[in-house]
């Protein structure tokens, strides 16, 4: 199984552990980080107070981790995950692909809000270490292949305007979302209130894909 630094391209000679207790122990050390880093911030966060937290010692620490950075990783990549796969609800066909794009919307931005904080610290961090800018444009990457194929699925079937390249659209309008969700939940500059936001999103995908019911 690849460690936590191989998917998010921070280095590390560590491996994921192989028994529950040892995957137990790596968890709480990510959950603990997480609570000091969205607290103190990265650069004020100290392994010390990670380790107090997740109530183990220094030595334990180094068994899953070499140090803040790589910690940090792990706790980006949690938060990546969730927001890439954040549980959205069936929603039947016959509702049309509007009411899958909304769904979509809805269940991205709830997941954003739940790690704003952290997304803005990912920004700071990404500012001072060129790897995590990396992480960073791959997760981007990721939600825009993603919704590329989803956009070439709908033209296939004749419901969105054949004319649109599907990944230039998707890079767009997954950006467009991306930064609105920062600009809202993590600068809290401007409307935070979810339903809009989602009525908003919602609305420029249908027009800017020319969706048909």
């Amino acid at each position: 199984m690849a460690s936590i630094g191989s998917l998010t391209g921070i280095a590390t000679t560590k491996e994921m552990p192989t028994t529950r207790r040892g995957l137990r122990t790596r968890e709480a050390l990510v959950k603990a980080a997480r609570v000091v880093f969205e607290r103190d911030g990265f650069l004020n966060a100290r392994l010390v107070d990670i380790t107090a937290e997740a109530t183990c010692s220094i030595g334990t620490f180094y068994t899953y981790f070499e140090g803040k950075e790589e910690v940090f990783a792990a706790v980006i990549e949690a938060a990546r995950h969730d927001m890439l796969h954040p549980g959205m609800p069936h929603v039947p066909e016959d509702e049309g692909p509007a009411a899958v794009i909304e769904a979509s919307n809805r269940a991205y931005l709830v997941a954003y809000k739940r790690n704003a904080k952290l997304m803005k610290l990912m920004q700071q961090v990404a500012m001072i270490d060129p790897r995590f800018e990396e992480v960073r444009a791959r997760s981007a990457r990721a939600f825009g292949e993603r919704n590329a194929r989803r956009i070439k699925e709908l033209q296939d079937r004749g419901l969105a305007d054949p004319t649109v390249d599907p990944e230039l659209a998707a890079r767009a309008l997954s950006l467009m979302v991306s930064r609105l969700a920062f600009e809202c939940f993590a600068l809290e500059e401007g409307p935070r209130d979810l339903e809009e936001i989602v009525a908003v999103c919602t609305r420029l995908w249908v027009n800017g894909l020319n969706l048909s019911a």
